[in-house]
């Protein structure tokens, strides 16, 4: 089995404040989609981003981000297992983040020999 990360993006402009009630019942949809994947042995890890970075670029100069003029943010991403990509697709089929309007884009992890 490969490893495959899921890359969750979503459009800035569809993001907006939810209740408690309704940040519950997105945290609840969320658990339920990881257990699923969880419960067929096929998670390796996950996490959800912040809103603090820095970019270091090739000239060593550093600037702030995520930057405001990128209409599209990356919220977080979870790595899996699968016998293939399709198989990951599949996985992704579900995703939470899908059902508000956003992306999940499944690569591939290349192992790096040491």
């Amino acid at each position: 089995m490969k490893e495959y990360m899921m890359i969750f993006r979503m459009d800035k402009s569809n993001v907006k404040e939810q209740s408690p009630k309704e940040m519950q019942e997105s945290i609840s949809h969320w658990q339920n989609w990881i257990g699923g994947i969880a419960a067929q042995e096929k998670f390796i890890s996950t996490n959800q981003l912040g809103f603090e970075a820095k970019v270091l670029n090739s000239d060593s100069s550093i600037t702030d981000g995520p930057f405001a003029e990128i209409k599209e943010i990356v919220g977080g991403y979870i790595i899996v297992k699968a016998n293939s990509l399709d198989e990951a697709v599949e996985m992704a089929n579900g995703c939470p983040i899908l059902f508000i309007g956003g992306t999940v884009e499944v690569r591939d992890v290349m192992q790096l020999n040491a």
